[in-house]
């Protein structure tokens, strides 16, 4: 090798399925790291001509059949520059790898097929690839690089055998999601690595959202003692340098750049505007509209899409009702005020009394109850949808987990919407992102964070009148969600019985409310969705015992 090797982290942001897009994004983002770094070497993340998860696209032939003509076209376009790709390769319902290559002046150099393929909560690669087997370990300008790919890294195995085969170097390409906690369970895992091969690692991760993923980036480099050399920032498409040079002893020593370190506050929040920020974007919406109700969940909600796309892209309507408190109409147009958003108001109270009207033989001699609540959500659902279909919009529905775990929402109402920003968001957690948002500059007025909750359906309504106290809700849901806790060991540990009771049939009785939700932001370890994939239709009661 030359005196100094320059490696680059590719960390992009391509599109699924946008195969032509991706590989124009490879080709100037190798070009600059030539241009700018004299790079010898840029690694891009897992599938990069595909994008990530490219689901079911994977069983189209025409799909790899772009992948092929990008790959030709990476060699015919790219010079002095090496890059390492992840892409798909072979025939599709026969024998498909992922796969990554190293192309270098107009060859392809090395080709590794992924060993470990995950197929648990989002991920369900056995759908689609077949395993490789052997290590990958290729020469490139005097150091010996060993290939692997995402969950490669989080097993023994494909790390010892780059090692036993040579490797000086791994280098691991990631398509790894965002969700609470998970850099510090990918930094410990590949510390581990390192312990075991003795080697340093080089970690690339994807940047970006793609439906309800969010990949965070934060690719890094550990060097053979375990000791952190780079970090590219967190949500930060970019090309981020990495300098070797071999020492007269033969050892390999790295320098690079170390980003900095945000809280896990702020890496949820960021999260939150870059799901929704490139779900909007990769969707070609020209802009979103909000029910604001004057309530935490949807001062959050505008909060997060003003940061994503901007404040003349989004629009915001109260529709008052009968029930609507002064106070929730002073403080959604000081919202809307303070992020300088379009606002107007369309009051309910008409539409309500005409669907009252065209029902009263239907309901004469039955007393009011959650019909005529669930009626005024509807009415704002279909004033926002025609908002929707007249201007172009897309609609955010505001709703939070909490909410939806419960079913504390109404179909085709405030369930009525394109994209859901809190949908994986306990209500705890609101609170805390609205916080947190306010010391970043002071967006949301203080009463909406302090004032009780409430739908505003019926007279002095309060949300803790049909549920529990949230922060006694969320830690039941959090246990019964994610942890699969059953009702035995939750009431083992001191939890009234009736209430755990009542939250669970609540959960398991509103499944098919959740499969009818708009997508959101996955950014815990089970969300609804992909994660969780319960029956509609099931006999498992709480408290049902075998005989």
């Amino acid at each position: 090798m030359t005196n100094q090797f320059c490696l680059v982290m590719g960390q992009i942001n391509p599109i699924v399925g946008d195969v032509r897009g991706n590989v124009k994004k490879i080709i100037n983002a190798a070009n600059q790291a030539r241009d700018e770094f004299n790079a010898d070497l840029v690694v891009f993340p897992e599938l990069t001509l595909t994008g990530y998860p490219p689901e079911d696209l994977l069983l189209r032939a025409g799909l790899i059949k772009r992948v092929n003509k990008g790959l030709r076209k990476l060699k015919n376009k790219i010079n002095g520059v090496g890059i390492l790709v992840g892409h798909p390769e072979g025939v599709v319902g026969e024998e498909l790898y992922n796969a990554a290559s190293l192309i270098a002046d107009g060859e392809c150099i090395a080709t590794y097929y992924k060993q470990r393929l995950p197929n648990y909560s989002v991920f369900d690669e056995k759908r689609y690839f077949v395993e490789g087997k052997e290590p990958c370990v290729v020469d490139f300008k005097g150091i010996k690089f060993g290939i692997t790919l995402c969950e490669d890294i989080w097993f023994t195995e494909p790390a010892a055998q780059a090692a036993d085969a040579g490797a000086e170097v791994i280098l691991n390409l990631n398509a790894s999601p965002f969700r609470q906690g998970k850099w510090q369970l990918r930094e410990a895992e590949v510390k581990q690595r390192v312990a075991e091969t003795g080697l340093p690692i080089v970690y690339v991760n994807l940047v970006g959202g793609q439906d309800e993923l969010v990949f965070d980036g934060c690719s890094f480099v550990l060097s053979e003692q375990g000791i952190k050399i780079a970090r590219a920032p967190a949500f930060e498409e970019g090309l981020f340098p990495i300098f070797i040079t071999r020492q007269v002893n033969g050892r390999l020593l790295f320098k690079g750049e170390l980003a900095e370190k945000r809280t896990e506050l702020a890496m949820v929040y960021q999260a939150l505007v870059q799901g929704l920020r490139d779900y909007i974007e990769k969707n070609h919406f020209s802009s979103v509209v909000i029910g604001l109700s004057g309530g935490i969940d949807s001062a959050l909600t505008l909060t997060l899409a003003v940061d994503a796309i901007g404040a003349d892209r989004v629009k915001t309507v109260m529709m008052p009702s009968r029930y609507t408190a002064q106070m929730s109409l002073d403080d959604a147009e000081e919202m809307a005020d303070r992020l300088n958003v379009a606002h107007s108001v369309l009051p309910i109270d008409a539409l309500f009394n005409q669907f009252l009207e065209s029902l009263s033989d239907v309901f004469a001699d039955k007393p009011a109850d959650t019909t005529e609540e669930n009626i005024q959500a509807r009415c704002r659902g279909i004033l926002l949808m025609a908002i929707s279909n007249k201007t172009g919009a897309m609609v955010l529905s505001t709703g939070n987990k909490s909410e939806m775990a419960v079913g504390y929402s109404t179909l085709y109402g405030d369930m009525a919407g394109g994209y859901s920003p809190l949908k994986d968001v306990y209500k705890t957690l609101v609170y805390r992102l609205a916080h947190y948002r306010n010391t970043v500059s002071d967006v949301i007025p203080k009463r909406i964070i302090t004032r009780p909750p409430s739908a505003e359906l019926a007279p002095d309504q309060l949300d803790q009148d049909s549920l529990p106290p949230y922060e006694i809700l969320d830690e039941l849901l959090e246990r019964y969600i994610a942890e699969d806790w059953c009702f035995e060991d939750m009431v083992a540990i001191g939890c009234d019985p009736e209430v755990v009771t009542r939250v669970i049939k609540m959960v398991d009785s509103n499944e098919y409310k959740r499969r009818q939700a708009p997508p959101g932001i996955r950014i815990t370890g089970r969300s609804f969705g992909r994660d969780r994939r319960y029956p509609i239709t099931s006999g498992y009661a709480v408290n049902s015992k075998m005989d």
